[in-house]
């Protein structure tokens, strides 16, 4: 699943407005496309696709991965701090027209193309948290959202609780990649979860439509890609972010769960075949 890294990414530092993280950045010719991720996973959950396809960039946003771990007061990891963040990563890369890969909570880059859609050449949605009215969230948010009880679930989960929960979010339910769940472990730490307590507790399903409102300017080519028995995020979704994207195209990938790519290592053929 996560070979090797070849000699041709680059791991670098990069710091923004004093908050420093890692990029992963693939050399080659072209427009360059930006991978973004969403829970519980950071960058490095992009390296099948950066091995074969560059110029590439997937970021760990602060909290996540290998970034900084910012203290109070220091940065909010809400929905649209979080996406100015990747914004502003973007500006001092000189990094202007792209193409746009996101992924579950890798949708917040989406607030920021909103504002600037000639940016963005073209975009691939990988069942993505909605942008879009009529989201309720799911057993596990419903849990990081509450007072106290989203603490004591991050406080208690283990390695192995992880596993068994992430199991939940293959097509067949099977055990995820061992070395997936050690790329999610080997990161998951105080920061992290109180990064996640704090960006779902500002996500409420009415911020979330309010985030994309404005779906609609991105009139560049779109390519939605939706696992069909993703347990989070229901296939309606898929189809309302292909409805509201103008020129849109919608491909549903049976059997796959929240990470098509684990599922169906077709897909990351066919994201490159698109953005390439």
């Amino acid at each position: 699943m996560f070979p090797r890294m070849p000699a041709k990414i680059e791991e670098l530092t990069l710091e923004v407005d004093g908050l420093r993280t890692r990029c992963w950045w693939a050399e080659g010719v072209g427009t360059p496309t930006v991978f973004c991720h969403g829970n519980p996973t950071h960058g490095e959950e992009w390296l099948p696709f950066l091995e074969r396809k560059g110029p590439a960039l997937a970021i760990d946003m602060p909290g996540w991965g290998r970034s900084v771990r910012p203290g109070h007061g220091q940065f909010d990891h809400t929905m649209h701090e979080l996406s100015a963040f990747l914004d502003r990563c973007l500006d001092q890369l000189r990094i202007d027209r792209h193409n746009l890969v996101v992924h579950d909570w890798g949708a917040l880059a989406l607030i920021g193309a909103q504002r600037l859609p000639e940016r963005v050449q073209k975009l691939v949605v990988i069942n993505a948290v909605p942008l879009l009215p009529g989201y309720r969230w799911h057993w596990v948010a419903r849990i990081w959202r509450r007072r106290i009880l989203g603490e004591l679930a991050n406080a208690t989960t283990t390695k192995a609780s992880m596993a068994l929960t992430l199991r939940q979010a293959r097509g067949d339910r099977s055990p995820m990649p061992r070395e997936f769940v050690e790329m999610i472990w080997r990161y998951w730490d105080r920061g992290t979860k109180r990064a996640i307590l704090q960006l779902y507790r500002d996500a409420d399903p009415d911020r979330l439509a309010a985030a994309g409102r404005d779906l609609g300017r991105l009139t560049c080519p779109s390519l939605i890609l939706w696992g069909d028995r993703d347990p989070y995020l229901p296939t309606k979704f898929a189809l309302d972010y292909a409805q509201v994207l103008p020129n849109a195209e919608l491909e549903i990938v049976q059997g796959a769960g929240h990470w098509p790519l684990i599922d169906d290592p077709a897909v990351v053929d066919r994201v490159l075949e698109f953005v390439r």
